[in-house]
């Protein structure tokens, strides 16, 4: 039996390969699964030029949002950029108070402090801003439910601007302006922006009402850091900056890049998406998660490289406690979770849970037992949650469902975080299993594998690599392409790690002879049998400065049966 549940996407209609020319079969499949069927949709995927990028005056209350910042800038009023303290909200910071400072602004970051002050705009911050003659609060990746506080702004007369990229309440907060793709009246064409994003294109509908356009392309490596942190889909417009921004990048690397990737031993001349997502963004969210994030927001900013070094060995330092922390939590949740019933949805609590690595308490199970999770740090009078969840649930669905037990929350359908009295925490665990239990009853429990196409080991040689990279930055929305192979006879299989938890195996199919990687399924060592029927990717294995390219190995089943399990 397959160890996840296989789904085989349907082969692209022959009369559609028939209209499309110059394009392989393969790449055409790719395309077609990630539901780009036209061959003016190709040629856009492929250009990823300015086209891309859509008006940002298409985004709800952007006029407003432009006209009140330039009578700002015009007269001289102290702007405060208030972010979130994840890497997305300080990329976003970074990006708009570089970007106001350049047109003259006399700006100022805030950014709350995670385990004191918490998630979004606080009434508290704000009359400290308002104290210091902040006179127009502009939010990054916060603030679209936040109605009381921005009320209470206006009432001290302080004006709000939101920019922000999460789900609104039917409500919107009565600020200057809410810049959100994601608001219901809302006609941009796209709504996946990250907060840095929306950030990114109220700052162009500044530097276009100015003529300054050509200025923007500076900042995109802060827009390709959030928008990669924070998993926001890597297609459309999404797809366009990250490029751009990878572009920039390995043509004259910042120097916050330079000094945390010296931190690493990182020789590598070409940096990707990959390199954001497991190595720089982990470490700009190091702050934030044990401390404060503004010495993130300072290496970001820091045009001094000994200033730039330090930070980011201290941020190398908390990463590496964060990781000893994640280590040491994770196995108590996971004991906690085992010890009992193992329902639909896991929930894992305690007193001593660090509120910063919470979230990532819950992404791991979430992973390892493919069931909606929630972290919780009790506390005595209040409680904070972290939740991560499965494409079958919709968490913050489920938490809306809840509201009248929070004190706050928000986020998406797979990620999202909340507050509560913890006098209110039975009755919340009982409601929100109970929703789980009724949504997932008939759901098979086991994570899916959507294979983009069949393809035997023969067939993968040549240039059929570097056609696939032609799809990069993959991400959500554009994931690296899997496939199939049946009938592969396995030549030898051996563990691998300290502990035996991975597999490497070599693999035979017709005439190819091929290395493959089995990551995390080494407890199967027992279901290897030949042949086999595999599914996998291409990946490059380096190793002692030589490259070569393997499988990357996500599951596998003896050849019994030529049916999928779907």
């Amino acid at each position: 039996m397959n160890h996840r549940r296989w789904n085989l996407l349907p082969v692209v209609p022959s009369r559609h390969v028939d209209n499309i020319f110059g394009y392989s079969p393969l790449i055409i499949q790719l395309l077609y699964n990630r539901g780009i069927t036209e061959l003016s949709q190709i040629i856009s995927f492929f250009s990823m030029d300015e086209k891309s990028s859509s008006n940002p005056f298409l985004l709800p209350d952007m006029q407003q949002a432009v006209s009140r910042i330039y009578r700002a800038l015009l007269s001289g009023e102290n702007i405060a950029v208030y972010g979130d303290y994840d890497a997305d909200g300080i990329a976003g910071t970074a990006l708009l108070v570089k970007g106001l400072s350049y047109l003259g602004g006399n700006v100022i970051p805030y950014i709350p402090h995670r385990l004191t002050e918490g998630y979004g705009l606080k009434t508290t911050a704000l009359k400290e801003l308002h104290q210091q003659n902040i006179s127009l609060v502009i939010t990054v990746d916060c603030g679209i439910t936040d109605l009381s506080q921005v009320k209470q702004a206006n009432r001290m007369g302080l004006d709000v601007i939101i920019t922000d990229h999460h789900n609104p309440l039917p409500e919107i907060p009565p600020a200057i302006a809410s810049v959100n793709p994601k608001r219901t009246d809302s006609i941009y064409p796209f709504s996946e922006l990250s907060g840095t994003g929306v950030a990114y294109k109220l700052l162009q509908a500044l530097f276009q009402s100015l003529g300054k356009e050509e200025k923007l392309m500076a900042f995109l490596d802060l827009v390709a850091l959030g928008t990669i942190a924070d998993m926001t889909p890597l297609v459309s417009e999404n797809r366009y900056l990250v490029k751009q921004g990878l572009k920039l990048i390995n043509n004259h690397s910042p120097l916050w890049i330079t000094e945390l990737m010296a931190q690493t031993g990182y020789n590598g001349d070409n940096l990707d998406e990959e390199s954001f997502s497991w190595v720089l963004a982990p470490r700009i969210n190091a702050a934030g998660r044990l401390a404060h994030a503004m010495n993130s927001y300072k290496l970001l900013m820091s045009e001094s490289p000994e200033e730039a070094r330090q930070l980011a060995i201290w941020l190398e330092e908390k990463n590496v406690e964060r990781q000893k922390l994640t280590i040491k939590f994770l196995n108590q949740a996971r004991e906690q979770i085992l010890s009992r019933e193992f329902p639909p949805l896991l929930i894992a609590s305690d007193h001593d849970y660090p509120v910063g690595i919470i979230g990532l308490i819950a992404g791991r199970l979430t992973e390892e037992f493919y069931r909606p999770t929630i972290a919780i740090r009790t506390g005595e009078l209040n409680s904070t949650g972290s939740c991560r969840s499965i494409p079958e649930f919709n968490i913050i669905h489920a938490l809306n469902q809840c509201r009248s037990l929070l004190s706050h929350f928000g986020g998406h359908s797979q990620a999202a975080g909340f507050t509560l009295p913890t006098k209110n925490l039975a009755q919340f665990n009982q409601q929100l299993s109970q929703l789980a239990t009724l949504q997932l009853a008939k759901v098979d429990l086991r994570p899916q594998l959507n294979i983009d196409t069949e393809i035997t080991l023969d067939n993968l040689g040549g240039d059929t690599f570097q056609n696939i990279q032609q799809l990069t930055p993959f991400g959500h929305g554009n994931p690296i392409p899997i496939f199939l192979s049946k009938q592969v006879e396995v030549i030898n299989c051996r563990s691998m790690g300290s502990n035996g938890d991975h597999l490497r195996i070599k693999l035979k199919q017709g005439n190819s002879i091929w290395d493959g990687v089995a990551f995390k399924l080494g407890s199967f060592r027992n279901d290897v049998a030949t042949p086999l029927d595999i599914v996998y990717n291409l990946a490059i294995d380096r190793w002692q400065a030589v490259e070569k390219l393997r499988l990357n190995i996500l599951d596998f089943k003896q050849s019994f049966s030529n049916n999928l399990q779907r």
